[in-house]
């Protein structure tokens, strides 16, 4: 008779994750305004007009008022929490249920961030590996499933500070590897090519930067303060003036010109020009995606943050497969990294010992 209950307050706490979805990418307070709203006409969305799961099918995915087409994703998110929420309230005792459905919501929430946006914000990854160590302390067995012994509270949350520890710098050590190895990408003309700065066209937009048939948004580019994207320009057009050519060093909100000059991107109403070469910099991996396995630690241990990135590797190649993802294009890697933990929720910490019990550990 619970999972009722569970149900609802679930796809109640999703439709709050469609707006946290919507408006912390954006840098919006998720409670002002505090209404809901349509995302083109602004329209506030009434509250007989805002019952979780309903209220789509009742609209047929539209707006009431100007009718445009209300994306399947809040459907699916609320739908989706709810499931979650009974799988937890089933799987699990009652007094570790409800950090786990805050767990629940915010791998959804950052999910689907991720997936539309391809950033992991970490404040949701600090707030989730705050949760995971007062879960530990509760149910301290939540850190280590694999194992075979009780434990007390006190080990319990070392464990969690272990797990979170462990898969951080791991993780991180992978995103330093990788961007020794993967970090620039170079471009190389045989003849002049056209490039230039552009500005975004809404507020869900970032600038980019483009040359030839290829845009680059500027959070693809710029993820550190160190990174620099270095131009061999043959021409140069500052505000639609040619000023030379030479070597234009761009950083994340200023450029340097060949004889040392520097402008900041907002005294500048253009920048363009022709190049015969471009060193992009690039990540293998964000580090949101270091945070969130961090989390994943936090909650239940290093051992289902190894459990967590292999099988987040696994489902990857296998969307990249199926989905035909050219090499190079970036993917979405927290989706995969939040299924692989809920992999081992419910399940997959069997696994784990098998594996180990087959290696007599």
């Amino acid at each position: 008779m619970w999972l009722l209950p569970a149900f609802l307050i679930g796809a109640c706490i999703g439709s709050f994750l469609n707006v946290a979805i919507y408006r912390i990418p954006l840098g919006m307070s998720v409670n002002e305004p505090n209404r809901s709203f349509c995302p083109l006409c602004k329209t506030p969305i009434p509250m007989r007009l805002n019952v979780p799961l309903v209220s789509w099918l009742w609209l047929r995915g539209k707006c009431a008022s100007c009718k445009a087409p209300i994306p399947f994703r809040y459907f699916a998110v609320e739908l989706l929490t709810a499931l979650l929420f009974v799988a937890m309230w089933k799987c699990f005792p009652p007094q570790v249920v409800v950090f786990l459905w805050a767990y629940a919501a915010l791998l959804v929430t950052i999910t689907f961030i991720d997936a539309e946006h391809l950033i992991i914000p970490t404040s949701l990854t600090w707030a989730g590996s705050a949760m995971g160590l007062a879960a530990a302390a509760v149910y301290p067995r939540l850190a280590a499933m694999a194992g075979d012994h009780e434990m007390s509270w006190r080990e319990g949350m070392l464990r969690s500070v272990v797990g979170w520890a462990v898969c951080f710098g791991g993780l991180w050590m992978v995103v330093e590897l990788g961007k020794m190895a993967f970090g620039k990408k170079a471009m190389t003309f045989d003849k002049p090519t056209e490039w230039k700065l552009r500005e975004p066209e809404t507020d869900n937009d970032a600038m980019e930067f483009v040359i030839g048939d290829e845009a680059i948004a500027w959070w693809d580019i710029f993820a550190r303060k160190t990174d620099r994207l270095v131009i061999t320009a043959e021409d140069i057009r500052e505000n639609g003036v040619s000023i030379g050519k030479g070597q234009v060093v761009l950083r994340e909100d200023s450029v340097e010109y060949p004889d040392g000059r520097t402008a900041k991107y907002e005294d500048i109403e253009s920048l363009d020009g022709t190049a015969i070469r471009a060193v992009i910099p690039r990540e293998a991996m964000g580090m949101g995606d270091v945070h969130l396995l961090a989390m994943v630690g936090a909650y239940f241990g290093w051992e289902c943050g190894f459990f967590t990135l292999f099988a987040a590797c696994v489902l990857a190649v296998l969307a990249a497969v199926v989905g035909r993802i050219g090499f190079g294009i970036r993917l979405p890697f927290g989706p995969f990294l939040a299924a692989g933990s809920l992999g081992w929720a419910f399940g997959g910490w069997k696994l784990w010992q098998w594996y180990l019990e087959m290696l007599g550990l």
